[in-house]
């Protein structure tokens, strides 16, 4: 689009390659002639830009100033516009391949995830004692509920053991009856 004629001014409009889902990047390139236009380089600037990072924008502004200074002497906006539209296309390729890079990421993650949740502890005596006393606690206090439980319930309800050893009328009990 020309913009004025005196001093000449007009915009190109530069669009990468559709990459990925369609995506693309894009950027608006004002250029001004200057007096001595082509001994001279031209004024050039970024109007605006489409999905381009700020880093992105300063690799475009350092790549126009390389070709402009290669280029003194020729005419030199159509070589000017097609390096920009190699970078916009290396943007695009970058951007795909830092997706990949991020896919490929959280795939190892998730497997190192996997991995860890299926590799335990190593036994060893130490945590081995350690975990038998708690387990033999928690045991215990199982226990302890139970009779308590059982207590209340009113479920008083003795082994024969605890009964011999209780009551030692119930050694000669089997005696006597058989005598009879």
């Amino acid at each position: 689009t020309v913009l004025s004629e005196k001093p000449t001014t007009f915009t190109i409009t530069v669009t990468s390659e559709a990459g990925e889902n369609d995506e693309t990047v894009q950027t608006t390139l004002k250029f001004t002639y200057r007096e001595k236009y082509p001994d001279e380089a031209p004024l050039y600037e970024i109007v605006s830009q489409e999905n381009l990072d700020d880093n992105d924008v300063t690799d475009i502004i350092k790549l126009l100033e390389q070709q402009a200074e290669e280029n003194l002497g020729m005419v030199m906006i159509f070589t000017l516009v097609s390096a920009v539209q190699e970078k916009l296309n290396e943007i695009v390729d970058q951007i795909k391949t830092r997706r990949e890079e991020e896919k490929k990421q959280k795939e190892r993650e998730a497997e190192e995830e996997e991995k860890q949740r299926f590799h335990g502890t190593p036994v060893t005596i130490e945590n081995f004692l350690n975990w038998k006393a708690k387990f033999d606690a928690e045991l215990l206090e199982i226990k302890r509920k139970k009779m308590k439980e059982d207590e209340q319930a009113g479920k008083n309800k003795l082994s024969g053991k605890q009964l011999f050893e209780m009551d030692h009328n119930l050694d000669t009990s089997d005696i006597q009856f058989l005598e009879e």
